[in-house]
């Protein structure tokens, strides 16, 4: 299958010399290609789930300048020989073209992580424009700010799979958990990202921030995507390193961020995103027509994912932490 992806991209780019083909890295909604071309090196996405609108497409190229002209980094998107960004070769995925950059993860533990990690998400809210509706003109997704009713839930609750009970026991404490979810207020949103968590900001060589993965960019209050972010980052296996996260807080403060994270509601995004992704990644494992790469794919996000959500009071003792600043 691999080689049908390439030999398309091929001939919409022209390339006349072979291309020689490594797997990168792969994230839900697709999977890395590393393509070297001659002496050039790019990055060939291939996209499993619903691809990008142009209207998506445009708004990322132009958010894309406006970021750079920030500071922010991040891949260039390369069009075809007929101006095209997104690719539709036979057999149901879509694909794009980057730079490759050589990229590993952030190293969290390093002193100054979190202090990088607030500065480029402010230079990134500082940038960023109003934004009352998606890219392609509908109303703001409700993944980010209405968590999944109790419905949804019923179909990957009843299964017997080896997550079942520990989904249970997630799914009696959502009530008290989600109790703050709230709607935005569209005043409030500005063009974001939306998806900032550590396997889309990489570091390079060099140590400099990436920011890469930018198909869910879109309306958001800032002060809950920062607040996502805080947990994304520094809360593993319901821990919550408040340190890091105060760290995290104040250079975002510093570097003129414009949120602010006062109530419970500001972690909505966090909850809402969270629990949203979770159902996915069930659905997809029950589901007996995904292919198999996808099922193991997500049966690992799904432990993950209830080993991540956070707790009530750890949300309590982060907001006492950012209303202190």
């Amino acid at each position: 299958m691999v080689k049908e992806l390439v030999a398309h991209v091929q001939e919409a780019f022209g390339w006349g010399e072979d291309v020689v083909v490594s797997a990168g890295p792969r994230g839900a909604l697709g999977q890395i290609w590393r393509l070297d071309v001659g002496p050039a090196r790019y990055a060939l996405k291939e996209i499993f789930a619903e691809p990008p609108s142009e209207a998506l497409i445009q708004a990322e190229l132009a958010f894309g300048r406006r970021a750079a002209e920030a500071g922010v980094r991040l891949p260039a998107s390369h069009p075809d020989r007929d101006g095209r960004h997104l690719l539709e070769p036979p057999g149901g995925t879509w694909l794009r073209l980057y730079d490759w950059i050589d990229l590993r993860p952030v190293e969290l533990t390093a002193p100054t992580t979190p202090g990088e990690i607030g500065a480029l998400i402010a230079r990134l809210h500082r940038c960023a424009p109003a934004a009352t509706v998606e890219p392609d003109g509908g109303p703001p997704a409700r993944w980010y700010d209405r968590v999944p009713t109790t419905h949804e839930w019923a179909e990957v609750a009843a299964s017997d799979a080896v997550w079942a009970a520990r989904l249970a026991n997630l799914l009696a404490t959502l009530p008290e958990l989600c109790a703050a979810v709230a709607p935005v207020d569209p005043a409030e949103l500005i063009l974001c990202h939306r998806d900032l968590h550590p396997e889309n900001v990489l570091a390079d060589s060099a140590g400099a921030l990436v920011v890469v993965d930018w198909d869910n960019l879109g309306p958001a209050v800032p002060s809950r995507e920062l607040a996502r972010a805080l947990f994304d980052w520094f809360c593993d296996d319901s821990t919550a390193d408040l340190e890091a996260m105060r760290g995290m807080y104040e250079a975002y403060l510093s570097e003129g961020g414009p949120g602010r994270i006062t109530d419970l509601a500001d972690f909505t995004m966090l909850l809402a995103s969270h629990l949203h992704f979770l159902l996915v990644q069930a659905r997809v494992a029950l589901d007996p027509h995904a292919e198999r790469r996808h099922r193991e794919w997500a049966e690992r996000e799904i432990d993950e994912a209830l080993r991540t959500l956070p707790t009530t009071r750890q949300l309590t003792d982060v907001l006492k932490l950012t209303r202190s600043r």
